[in-house]
């Protein structure tokens, strides 16, 4: 499978890197995401390609997880996820996904948690990053 999206950005730079607009736009399956640099030029009401890619980690663990989740007849009603990515230098060092999960019905918490570990082994985004991702869920 390939996947497409498409970067746009127009300026100048030609008054220096202190001065030049980092805005640019992505279009992902029809849908204009406005973006910046995740550095102190960017826009902080805007997200950043660092940003982008924790929520592609944690969409990726929360579409596997719900998949198996149905498959085993699991009545899962809400799932939220406060996930963190360290990056001190140049690169990620560590991604944390800790997803609130809350159930209806009697689904066993253990029995859930060890769903979350069976969808962090199938999800593709985790797997192609260098950097450790850890998965913390919580039966909410």
């Amino acid at each position: 499978m390939t996947y497409s999206a498409r970067i746009e950005w127009s300026g100048s730079t030609g008054a220096g890197w202190e001065r030049y607009d980092r805005t640019h736009a992505a279009l992902v399956a029809e849908q204009v995401v406005s973006l910046t640099t995740g550095e102190a030029k960017g826009d902080p009401r805007l997200a950043n390609p660092e940003q982008l890619l924790l929520a592609a980690a944690s969409s990726c663990q929360m579409l596997w997880f719900l998949h198996l989740a149905s498959k085993a007849r699991i009545d899962v009603v809400a799932y939220e996820d406060d996930c963190v990515a360290e990056m001190p230098g140049d690169r990620f060092e560590r991604v944390v996904l800790r997803p609130r999960i809350r159930v209806s019905g009697g689904a066993d918490a253990e029995r859930v948690r060890r769903l979350a570990e069976q969808a962090h082994r199938h999800c593709n985004v985790a797997k192609s990053l260098s950097c450790p991702v850890e998965i913390q869920p919580e039966l909410a």
